[in-house]
């Protein structure tokens, strides 16, 4: 589940239904991009603002709400998702200026001592692992639940923080690999919190806000912000603000395209402050990620694709999307954010070096409704994994096995496209007009989906059914599914719970003695016993395919 004091003047005109406020440093192509999103429902809504030395110049299009009550501009507080990595990595960085704290101090200096902590072959995780993502800690921790998928961090608190911290066996040396992890990053902002005696929030506001000025960047909103909050998405559909708990060193920073360019104005030295030296620092360290002209700074990431140097993050909330970053030797940074589940990340690349290119955005078409009730029905995808492919007025919906409903929009009379996802639908026919298949575009590959007979029904809704405990407990344990993937089972609290590998871990629900299923993802497991009924294996049926696990201990 994680993507802004000058008071300068803001150039800005009226411009058509959208509302936009244009900036007349904001290129053109991104000007006209940015346009095109909204008005093609990519998003309800953009703010991109770019500071170089000329100052801060903004652009902004849609509005913060779908039903266009509430005009977006350079003062609309969004969700910045993962930018807060960045604050904490400037908060260690600071820390370490002031001589509080080192950045190859063990994180066990900063806990209760009686806490065990994972540890492998005789060294410890140090801060700097953390704000690098190199301590082997995971993605996310094991005993998250993210079934309250609307507000999935919210009840992470201390307790299950220390709980998994205490009980996590790592799996890799300490500093080998790059890892990205929400979680390590999160206990680092929890850690320097802690040290300080203040709540993460307080830190932040003290140490970086304050003294850059940024008077909208916070966690808790006070209710005249909460009015300049914008509506989250995801597709269509609205989205509840996310809060981050224990974790909110990871993701739990709201703020603005103006207070974000006030950010990005100091990190590139453009003011002096007190915290300069820190800025300066957080841009160092940097160790490789694994991936091609990427490299990790203290909770920046440092792209060098082009040759050109972009120190950056991005975002992700439930309903938001955004993008920060900044190129040392021009002076120039750009700040993307918008209030939908959209990756931006393409604008702010561009603005800063136009060799990354802008998608091209789909237009859509319209498509007479006799055309479209030939689309609709079943398509069998994979066994068991089925598109179902329906009307409503003039509009098309697409919905898959597990997921939900969402738009596909026209660009040619065969042709649809989603705006929630970068994939796209077109329907095949016969030689007779008959309309045979559906082939899906997606990832760079072409499936095929048939279309089923009109008598065909989607099966039921599975039915969870109550299983006696002592039978779960038979299935706890490990299963191989490949050497290096294991599925871990376990049960806590009467619930079955499976790992695979990395990933979180996820309840399954019976549906029968021996039959469980995701309500995450559309996928069931089977757990296989042998002619003594012990348990000798679990089968993974997901999309389409069955694949066996041994039970290894």
């Amino acid at each position: 589940m994680l993507h802004k004091v000058y008071a300068m003047g803001i150039v800005g005109l009226a411009m058509s239904a959208g509302e936009a406020r244009a900036g007349e440093r904001i290129p053109a192509d991104v000007r006209k991009h940015i346009e095109d999103r909204v008005d093609g429902d990519y998003t309800a809504g953009i703010v991109v603002g770019i500071i170089d030395a000329k100052g801060p110049s903004y652009f902004a299009y849609g509005r913060a709400d779908r039903d266009r009550k509430q005009r977006l501009d350079e003062n609309t507080v969004f969700e910045i998702g993962s930018i807060t990595k960045a604050f904490t990595g400037i908060l260690l960085a600071d820390a370490a200026e002031r001589g509080e704290a080192s950045l190859d101090d063990p994180i066990n200096k900063f806990l209760p001592p009686e806490m065990k902590l994972p540890e492998r072959n005789g060294k410890k995780i140090t801060l700097l692992d953390l704000a690098t993502h190199r301590s082997g800690l995971p993605r996310l921790p094991e005993n998250i639940d993210l079934s309250n998928e609307r507000d999935p961090y919210a009840a992470y608190d201390q307790k299950l923080l220390y709980a998994f911290l205490s009980g996590y066996s790592l799996e890799r040396d300490i500093g080998e690999t790059y890892e990205y992890s929400n979680f390590g990053m999160g206990l680092a902002g929890h850690l320097l919190a802690r040290a300080a005696g203040k709540t993460y929030e307080q830190l932040v506001i003290e140490r970086i806000c304050g003294p850059l000025g940024l008077g909208d960047t916070r966690i808790t909103l006070s209710p005249e912000q909460r009015g300049r909050f914008a509506q989250g998405h995801d597709g269509t559909k609205e989205t509840d603000p996310w809060n981050l708990n224990a974790l909110a060193g990871a993701g739990a920073l709201r703020s603005t395209a103006k207070d974000m360019l006030r950010f990005l104005s100091a990190n590139l030295g453009m003011v002096e402050s007190p915290l300069s030296p820190a800025l300066r620092r957080s841009h160092e360290n940097r160790r490789p990620t694994g991936q091609p002209d990427q490299s990790v700074a203290l909770g920046w990431h440092v792209r060098t694709t082009h040759d050109t140097e972009i120190i950056w993050h991005n975002g992700g909330t439930g309903g938001f999307h955004s993008f920060s970053g900044f190129v040392p030797a021009k002076k120039i940074g750009a700040v993307v954010l918008t209030n939908s589940t959209d990756d931006i990340d393409e604008i702010g690349l561009h603005i800063l070096e136009p060799r990354y290119e802008l998608q091209r955005i789909r237009k859509r078409t319209k498509v007479p409704a006799e055309v479209l009730d030939g689309y609709v029905g079943y398509y069998e995808l994979a066994p068991n994994f089925i598109f179902d492919i329906t009307r409503e007025g003039n509009q098309l919906f697409a919905k898959l096995t597990g997921q939900e409903r969402y738009p596909v929009y026209a660009e040619s009379e065969t042709k649809f496209f989603f705006t929630v996802e970068k994939a796209q639908l077109t329907f095949n026919r016969e030689a007779d007009g008959k309309v045979e298949s559906l082939t899906l575009h997606q990832f760079g590959t072409d499936q095929k989906a048939r279309k089923l007979g009109p008598d065909y029904r989607p099966p039921a809704p599975r039915v969870e059914v109550s299983v006696d405990a002592d039978i779960l407990a038979r299935y706890v344990g490990k299963y191989e599914l490949a050497p290096g993937a294991l599925f871990d089972v376990i049960l806590e609290g009467g619930q079955l719970k499976i790992k695979l590998a990395s990933q979180p871990r996820f309840p399954v629900f019976a549906e029968s003695e021996t039959k469980f299923f995701y309500k995450v993802v559309d996928a069931q497991i089977t757990f296989v016993k042998d002619s003594d009924g012990k348990v000798t294996s679990l089968i993974l049926h997901q999309g389409g395919r069955d694949q066996t696990a041994k039970k290894i201990e």
